[in-house]
């Protein structure tokens, strides 16, 4: 390929208002494609009344619609349809569906609509773009280069902005331009990005499955001890003030098992710097371990004043407090940071309690109704470290204790992997989105261009 000079495109390229794109792909927008009857435009319409019951007909919104670009139906609102004519507005296979009101940063989003034989209609902050000349275009191209120009920005720039909410009028919906490649190309291109998109789905599901075992044998595990389904029969069981667990099992409070007194962080806002010492916020706690990636930093003067307070070191726990309660992290690094009043530190005493089974027991069902039912309100919930060293726990053997946290890490860690998976699947989809939708890779013959 002869590479461009002074600003002029590729051999086999031409300049557009989109920029350089291969000389057999047009730039049209959508309006044309409208007036052609190519494409239909359609708006949602709105209802007042509405109900989460299950009653009448399921009415997508913008939440419906995800930052990735897929479709989110765990939480619907309905509407009883016999009170309006809403034929007209039902989803059909292979729609796209834009979010014409929202947000100005949320503003434009797009999913494809893969469902069939199933009632779904809009709203009016929705709008239903349809492929009528399927030998034209091709949906999924099509609800993917819309969802890019959202990731992009772009509809930022063009939407109308109100007192609480933006917007995207049919007006100016239709004078946005498109790249469109032949029908083949389009149909290669989602081909590809659909494959990494499944991809992505599935691991999703083994990511929710792993989630859900974990639930359920940390249910099991708390109650019967490492055993299997079978052998849990023959467990004798006792019941105590926190609920049936094996005869040789004790339960005591949290404070009986830790080497130093339960405290929390500073409770003043820290000076930050560009870099130093970390300190480390509830957002810092991911998945049971601590995110460094994401905290900010202190001078390590003003952390050497804070440990006198409180000195996270290796094999500690950490539960969060206030706001969103019960979420725990085990310390696993000997190096220095400092945490925040959100967080308690907690210091478990190596004989006689495991800080991974704590880390984990902390996080259970039975723990963390335990901590909602102590925590008290104000502006946001908060529990305070009195509270959190009463609380009662189950205290098996330590060889005990020890089985039991490495079946839940060892769940722990599949989901950490599945989780890389799909963080990697997700930039591969992001780049493949944008090389091939501005022709820096061809599918036609793969060719990349200089």
């Amino acid at each position: 390929m002869k590479p461009p000079t002074n600003n002029t495109p590729p051999q086999g390229y031409k300049m557009t208002e989109l920029g350089a794109l291969p000389e057999e792909w047009e730039v049209v927008r959508l309006g044309d494609l409208s007036k052609k009857d190519s494409i239909k435009i359609q708006f949602g319409f709105p209802c007042a009344k509405w109900n989460d019951k299950e009653i009448g007909i399921a009415q997508l919104r913008p939440f419906n619609i995800t930052e990735s670009g897929g479709t989110d139906l765990t939480a619907l609102k309905y509407i009883e349809s016999d009170k309006a004519d809403v034929s007209k507005y039902l989803v059909q296979k292979e729609d796209i569906i834009f979010n014409n009101t929202n947000s100005e940063e949320l503003v434009g989003k797009t999913t494809y609509w893969k469902y069939e034989n199933c009632k779904y209609v809009l709203s009016n902050h929705m709008t239903i773009v349809r492929i009528v000349d399927k030998n034209k275009i091709n949906a999924y191209f099509l609800a993917k280069y819309l969802h890019k120009r959202w990731a992009d920005g772009f509809y930022r720039t063009v939407c109308r902005r109100h007192v609480n909410q933006s917007s995207i009028s049919l007006a100016r919906l239709n004078q946005i331009q498109i790249p469109l490649p032949p029908l083949p190309e389009q149909q290669k291109i989602a081909s590809v990005l659909s494959a990494v998109q499944e991809a992505k789905e599935k691991t999703e599901a083994v990511i929710t499955a792993a989630k859900a075992l974990k639930k359920s044998m940390m249910k099991h595990l708390f109650t019967y001890g490492p055993v299997s389904p079978q052998e849990a029969e023959n467990v004798l069981l006792k019941e105590t003030e926190i609920g049936f667990g094996p005869e040789d099992w004790e339960v005591v409070r949290l404070g009986e098992v830790v080497r130093a007194k339960i405290t929390d962080g500073t409770h003043k806002t820290p000076k930050y710097i560009k870099t130093g010492i970390p300190f480390i916020t509830i957002t810092n706690l991911v998945n049971g371990q601590i995110d460094f990636s994401k905290s900010k930093f202190i001078s390590k003067e003003e952390h050497n004043s804070l440990i006198k307070r409180c000195m996270p070191e290796k094999d500690d726990v950490l539960l969060s407090k206030v706001g969103t309660l019960g979420l725990t992290a085990k310390v696993n690094v000997n190096s220095d940071f400092s945490i925040f009043v959100q967080l308690a530190l907690i210091k478990p005493k190596k004989e006689i309690i495991n800080s991974e089974y704590l880390k984990h027991l902390l996080s259970s069902t039975q723990m963390q109704n335990q901590i909602n039912a102590k925590a008290s309100q104000s502006t946001m919930k908060y529990i305070g470290v009195e509270k959190i060293a009463n609380l009662k726990i189950p205290l098996p053997p330590l060889p005990i204790q020890q089985k039991i946290a490495s079946i839940l890490s060892a769940i722990d860690a599949k989901i950490e992997a599945e989780e890389n998976k799909k963080k990697a699947l997700e930039e591969l989809f992001k780049t493949l989105l944008d090389y091939l939708m501005t022709a820096k890779i061809r599918m036609n013959h793969l060719e990349v261009p200089s």
